[in-house]
């Protein structure tokens, strides 16, 4: 199961630093028969190449991405969302690994840590296998919920990084509307909400 489980992340790894992998020039036609190679120039102060890095320093290590698209207070959120992520991961395995050793003692006939020195059972059989379920269910729960937010840091990198202040327009215009349904022919209320790029 965790070799699975390396497989994904490094499928991850390797998906993400492909998409973020662009070349850095292109070839830009001077004349009709020559071509020649520049190097790709910012417009207004935006650099082109900007969102790739940022997702693929977030590829690398969560909340980079944040910090180079200068989001300081970002990228704490990130690190507490997969760091909470990974402990839930991890503490759920720890349970898991701890009540599947006792499950296997008990089935060998001997004595594991929910049966106390006078023969008192604590957990019966049939709890262990219950509580192995859980455990597991929710192990493998925490880790698709930790890629997911692994992905999300990515994304969210990159979309910022498209995003940047100087190209919005900080206006925003907001129009009430009077319309008639097209099947009906009853007025509608409606609106719209408009912001430039």
């Amino acid at each position: 199961m965790q070799t699975k489980q390396l497989y994904i992340v490094l499928f991850f790894l390797v998906f993400t630093t492909m998409v973020s992998g662009q070349e850095d020039e292109l070839l830009v036609e001077k004349d009709s028969t020559v071509r020649t190679q520049r190097k790709i120039t910012t417009f207004k102060g935006i650099d082109p190449l900007s969102p790739s890095r940022a997702a693929f320093y977030s590829a690398v290590l969560p909340g980079l991405g944040q910090l180079y698209n200068k989001k300081f207070w970002k990228a704490p959120i990130v690190w507490a969302a997969v760091g909470t992520g990974v402990y839930f991961y991890v503490d759920n395995d720890k349970e898991f690994k701890r009540y599947r050793t006792a499950f296997k003692l008990r089935r060998a006939g001997q004595r594991d840590e929910f049966v106390r020195e006078d023969g008192t059972i604590l957990v019966s059989e049939d709890g262990l296998v219950r509580a192995q379920e859980v455990l597991k269910k929710n192990r493998d729960l925490s880790l698709f919920i930790t890629i997911g937010l692994y992905a999300l840091n990515i994304l969210e990198a990159n979309v910022d990084a498209h995003l940047p202040d100087k190209a919005l327009d900080k206006n925003l215009s907001f129009r009430p509307s009077l319309f008639t349904e097209s099947y009906t022919n009853r007025p509608m209320m409606g609106f719209t909400l408009n912001f430039n790029f």
